[in-house]
């Protein structure tokens, strides 16, 4: 027998067997190999939704759609304004800032850099994480500051060079509970 008999004999045989096994086996049904998506992340990065960001540069464009075609319904101002991503498609980011307003806005204008924003008007920063802890100084309604980390009540945050701990309740750009290094 040479190789050419031999290996038509092999594909023969595989072939029978195939067929009897088929014949012997019940067929499964179908399994869709995609497993459901987390609607807890998104589905472009896999970050967590939502999640805070920040304004990039000076400015950046909010549109009624993710794309170019739709309409800017108004322009983020602010450099380093904090901002919530709510949800992505391609390289677009719905997001919206402390009053809720927002719309989408191209990812290249994000910065992945925490910031807050003050909410309570004259709110005093500490020199440690205690009610109890000496007021360092005191920030507006609407300072915008770096956020530097969180415990489960205080957050360090530099606002104008100047760095202490404030409560969370009095900040925008952080969660409750949330607890950063």
């Amino acid at each position: 027998m040479n190789r050419k008999q031999f290996l038509a004999g092999m594909a023969a045989a595989l072939l029978a067997g195939s067929a009897q096994a088929q014949e012997e086996l019940p067929i499964a049904p179908a399994v869709d190999s995609k497993t459901p998506r987390d609607p807890n992340k998104g589905p472009v990065t896999n970050l967590p939704l939502p999640r805070y960001v920040s304004l990039k540069g000076r400015e950046g464009n909010v549109r009624r759609g993710p794309g170019m075609t739709h309409r800017i319904d108004w322009v983020f101002t602010t450099a380093g304004m904090p901002l919530r991503i709510t949800a992505e498609y391609d390289r677009w980011r719905r997001v919206e800032d402390y009053q809720g307003m927002g719309g989408w806005m191209q990812f290249n204008l994000l910065s992945g850099s925490r910031s807050v924003l003050i909410t309570q008007d004259m709110a005093e920063f500490r020199d440690n994480p205690d009610g109890a802890s000496r007021v360092s100084f005191q920030a507006e309604v609407g300072v915008i500051g770096k956020l530097l980390e969180c415990s489960a009540d205080w957050c360090r945050v530099n606002a104008g060079g100047e760095k202490g701990w404030i409560l969370k309740s009095a900040l925008w750009g952080v969660d409750p509970g949330e607890i950063i290094d």
